[in-house]
């Protein structure tokens, strides 16, 4: 089963933006969960898998929803090239959400402070949907539990007195 954590500013459960986010969130809950795309997902999530794996079960999803499949052009003032989101859905001319999908990566690479540096610096994105493994095994047979922790490291920009600019991270663990 997947499921996801709200992480969010205070008194930003009645924003427009936010209902619009939480609204695609739990519509992209419902299809992850959908016996199929959970079939898909366990198939795919294994041993040297890559998070394109998992993106193209949820490509044609993600696309009805009216994300739009890596963006250019959202990070124009900073010189990072080549910086883009996995996914964006355009909100306003001023808030928008970032989708990224990770597998491998997500601590040992620290890509999950990678997402949310991207969405910080993003004048068009205010919130985040991030998509990592509740658990990964090594080629050693560990388990690594990467949901948790991700929940557990990001937690604290949503202390009032950490806050970055990103109203709401939705994580969710597949």
């Amino acid at each position: 089963m997947v499921e996801y954590k709200i992480l969010k500013k205070e008194n930003n459960k009645n924003n427009n933006s936010y209902i619009i986010a939480k609204n695609k969130a739990d519509e992209l809950l419902l299809f992850f969960n959908k016996k199929e795309t959970l079939e898909k997902i366990e198939k795919a999530h294994q041993l040297n898998a890559k998070s394109k794996d998992i993106q193209n079960i949820i490509l044609e999803k993600t696309k009805l929803l009216g994300f739009v499949d890596e963006k250019n052009g959202l990070f124009y003032k900073y010189r990072t090239s080549g910086l883009r989101p996995d996914y964006y859905f355009k909100i306003s001319d001023k808030e928008g959400i970032i989708m990224e999908v990770e597998r491998g990566k997500t601590l040992a690479n620290n890509m999950d402070m990678l997402d949310v540096w991207k969405c910080h610096i993003c004048e068009e994105a205010n919130y985040l949907f991030l998509i990592v493994p509740k658990i990964r095994q090594t080629e050693k047979g560990n388990d690594n539990i990467i949901y948790k922790k991700v929940i557990d490291r990001l937690e604290s920009f949503f202390y009032k007195q950490n806050y970055v600019n990103i109203n709401a991270i939705f994580i969710f663990g597949y």
